[in-house]
C-alpha cells in the first residue's frame, strides 16, 4: 500500500498497489467518442521565419546566439511546414489520426506583438484550418507555444505586467479571425518551462537568468491563461477550451523527510503551480513556501483574475521523476536523481521509461473536483532513429506508446474523464535546446531534403486506429 496526500487538503488516501491491465487493447476499449491525434508547434516545423511578413521571435533571437542550441542548429528552414502543410496534414490522415493540434505564430500575425496585423500571416493559418476541414481532420489550436515576438521581449516580455494587455490582443485576433471554424483551444503550453527554462536558468528563449525572474514571470503567466480562457468563451460561447500543462509523477528518492519534502516541493512546482490558481485554490505555497513571495506582484483582484473554469486540461507527461533534499540548491533546496544512476530504462534524452507514470499523475489530477475532463495533449519519446531504404525500424518508441496508452486506459477503466490522447509529434522537428538531435516524430524528417519516411511507429498507430 502507498500513501500521499491530495493537493490543498489533509485527507489521507490510500492507493492499492498497480492493478493488472490488459497487455493488448483495441481502439474500441477507449469507446467511440475518445480523440486520436498528434501535435506541432509552429516554431518548431514551420520555418519560413523571414517570409511573408514574419517577425522576429525570442527564439530566433535566441537560436542565432552562438552555443545556445545543439550543433548551432536554428529553426530558419526546420521542416519547411509553412510550405508542405498540405502533404503533411495528409500524412495525419495515413496514420489515422481525426485531430491534429498546431499552434500560432505570434509574430506571423502580428509582427510587432501588437499593433499593426499581418493579413498574410493570418491567410496562412486560414488555408491550414481549411485543408483541416477539407481532410475531415478537426484542427485544435494551442495560442502560446513559446515563440513571443521580439518586439515584445525588448520591452520586458513575460516579466512585464503589461503583457497581459498584449496577450489579450492576440487572443481576440485569433479568435476573430479563426473562431468560425475552429473549436478546441488551448491557451498555454507548458508555462511552467517558461518560467523556469526562459527566464531562470536561461536554457530556452529569451535566456534569462536568475531567480529574481521566476516569480512575475509565472504569475503573469497565470493571470493570462486565465484571461485567455475568458476572451475565447466571450468570443465563441461554444468553444473547447483547456490549458496544456508539463507534469510528471515525482517521488523522493528515500523515505527521510527531508526527502519526502523535496518531493513535495518539486511537485508543487511541476504539477500544481498552474492548475491551483486556476482552480481558485491559489499558488501551492504550502509545498513550497517561497511561492509566499509572489503577493509581491499581485494586485488587487488578482486571485479571481486567476480563476477559469476550463472545459478541460490538457496533461502532457513524458516522464517520471525522483528527487533527493539538497543542500547546494538554495531556494529550492533538492535536486534531481537521473534515471541513468537509478539504472531504469530512458529515452535518447535520458528521460525515464515510466508507463506507470502516466496512470499516477492521471490520477493525481482527477482528484481535483474542478477538472472536468482530461486530454493527454502531449506525450512522446525520442529514440536513435536510423532511416534506412526508405524504411524506419522504432521498436522502443513502439513500445512507449503501447505501455503508456495502456496506462491511460486503466486510468479511464477506473472511471477517470480522460476523453482524447495527443502523440508528441507527427513529424521530428526542431527540438528546442536539443535542435535536430532529438527526433520525436512518427514521420522521420530528412532536414537536407525534406524526405517524409513514416516509421514503424506511425505505422503501428494508422493499423491501431482503423483496425
Amino acid at each position: 500500500m502507498k500513501e500521499f496526500h491530495t493537493p490543498k487538503t489533509n485527507s489521507l488516501i490510500i492507493e492499492s498497489e498497480p492493478a493488472e491491465f490488459p497487455a493488448t487493447f483495441s481502439r474500441e476499449d477507449f469507446g467511440k467518442d475518445f480523440r486520436w491525434g498528434t501535435v506541432t508547434a509552429a516554431f518548431q516545423v514551420e520555418g519560413a521565419v523571414k517570409e511573408d511578413g514574419r517577425g522576429a521571435s525570442v527564439w530566433d533571437t535566441f537560436t542565432h546566439k552562438k552555443g545556445k542550441i545543439k550543433n548551432n542548429d536554428h529553426a530558419d528552414v526546420a521542416c519547411d511546414f509553412y510550405h508542405k502543410y498540405e502533404s503533411d496534414l495528409e500524412l495525419v490522415v495515413e496514420l489515422g489520426f481525426s485531430e491534429f493540434r498546431f499552434s500560432i505564430s505570434w509574430p506571423r500575425i502580428l509582427p510587432a506583438g501588437i499593433g499593426e496585423i499581418n493579413q498574410q500571416g493570418i491567410d496562412f493559418y486560414n488555408r491550414l484550418i481549411d485543408k483541416c476541414i477539407e481532410l475531415k481532420i478537426t484542427p485544435w489550436i494551442t495560442l502560446y507555444h513559446w515563440d513571443l515576438p521580439q518586439a515584445l521581449q525588448d520591452k520586458g516580455g513575460w516579466k512585464n505586467r503589461q503583457i497581459i494587455h498584449w496577450f489579450t490582443e492576440y487572443v481576440q485576433l485569433c479568435t476573430l479571425q479563426f473562431g468560425d471554424r475552429v473549436k478546441n483551444w488551448i491557451v498555454m503550453n507548458e508555462p511552467m518551462a517558461v518560467a523556469g527554462l526562459g527566464y531562470t536558468t536561461g536554457l530556452h528563449a529569451p535566456g534569462k537568468k536568475g531567480i529574481l525572474n521566476f516569480l512575475p514571470v509565472v504569475h503573469h503567466l497565470a493571470l493570462c491563461q486565465a484571461e485567455g480562457g475568458r476572451i475565447i468563451r466571450q468570443n465563441l460561447p461554444q468553444a473547447y477550451i483547456g490549458t496544456a500543462l508539463s507534469c510528471s509523477f515525482v517521488e523522493a528518492f528515500t523515505k527521510s523527510s527531508k526527502d519526502i519534502r523535496a518531493a513535495k516541493r518539486a511537485d508543487a512546482l511541476m504539477n500544481r503551480l498552474f492548475i491551483e490558481p486556476a482552480l481558485g485554490l491559489g499558488y501551492p505555497s504550502d509545498a513550497f513556501s517561497y511561492l509566499k513571495n509572489i503577493r509581491k506582484f499581485m494586485l488587487e483582484g488578482d486571485e479571481e483574475k486567476l480563476k477559469f473554469d476550463f472545459d478541460f486540461i490538457g496533461l502532457q507527461n513524458y516522464f517520471s521523476v525522483v528527487v533527493r533534499h539538497s543542500y547546494l540548491a538554495p531556494v529550492l533546496w533538492l535536486k534531481d536523481v537521473p534515471a541513468k544512476l537509478r539504472n531504469v530504462p530512458t529515452t535518447a534524452m535520458g528521460w525515464e521509461i515510466n508507463p506507470e507514470g502516466m496512470y499516477k499523475i492521471i490520477k493525481q489530477f482527477s482528484k481535483y473536483p474542478g477538472i472536468k475532463e482530461i486530454v493527454i495533449s502531449e506525450s512522446g519519446a525520442a529514440f536513435e532513429d536510423i532511416c534506412l531504404n526508405d524504411e524506419v525500424k522504432d521498436p522502443e518508441r513502439v513500445a512507449f506508446f503501447q505501455n503508456y496508452i495502456a496506462n491511460i486506459l486503466r486510468a479511464k477503466r477506473e472511471g477517470i474523464n480522460v476523453t482524447g490522447y495527443l502523440a508528441w509529434s507527427l513529424m521530428d522537428n526542431f527540438e528546442w535546446a536539443e535542435g535536430y538531435s532529438a527526433r520525436f516524430g512518427l514521420v522521420h524528417v530528412d532536414f537536407e531534403t525534406q524526405k517524409r519516411t513514416i516509421k514503424d511507429s506511425g505505422k503501428w498507430f494508422a493499423d491501431f486506429l482503423k483496425n
